[in-house]
């Protein structure tokens, strides 16, 4: 079921709906730096996984630039499309990772490769890198403790989204909130 999700546009717009509102709250916060006001500074991004027919607006990096002279930084808005410079979608990865790590009816790598057209070199740095540097990242340590103690550190993300999967109504809505939660650290069931 949650692979059949990843082939409906209607998350891809979803997600997009929620990181504009994400975009508007950051810009009105204005710079972190300096407090200036930001200006729209999007760069088109080239994430992979997506179904046919999406907008060419949902490939967008919601991105802004100080306006005030002297200061010019660039910050970006939190997403939950984009998981930093991964090259596919925050939705793809997790699922993925979760359909691997569900060592019952856990999918093999190459039949992950086949189902999503992704290189087997690119599944293993995936899962190396939930197994040795997300769980000591600083993203995982700002938010470790705005969840349960049951989603353990060894079995991310699976237990993670698998956490939001048990409190949400539909997949759908358990996706998501996994997702708004790794963006900004806030529950949201």
């Amino acid at each position: 079921m949650l692979s059949e999700l990843l082939q409906k546009s209607s998350l891809f717009h979803l997600l997009y709906r929620i990181d504009l509102d994400l975009a508007k709250k950051h810009r009105e916060a204005g710079c972190g730096h300096c407090g200036g006001p930001l200006h729209q500074a999007n760069y088109k991004r080239k994430p992979r996984g997506e179904p046919e027919s999406i907008p060419d607006r949902y490939f967008l990096r919601l991105s802004f630039c100080c306006g005030r002279p002297g200061c010019r930084l660039r910050s970006l808005a939190p997403s939950c499309r984009f998981w930093g410079r991964h090259v596919y979608w925050s939705c793809v990865i997790l699922v993925v990772m979760a359909l691997r790590q569900n060592r019952v009816n856990g999918a093999s790598i190459s039949k992950l490769e086949q189902m999503f057209d992704i290189s087997r070199q690119t599944l293993c740095r995936w899962i190396e890198y939930f197994r040795e540097h997300f769980p000591s990242s600083g993203q995982w340590q700002r938010i470790r403790g705005r969840i349960s103690s049951r989603v353990t550190d060894s079995e991310l993300p699976t237990a993670l989204l698998q956490y939001f999967l048990d409190h949400c109504e539909t997949i759908k809505s358990g996706l998501v909130s996994c997702l708004r939660f790794l963006a900004l650290g806030q529950m949201r069931l």
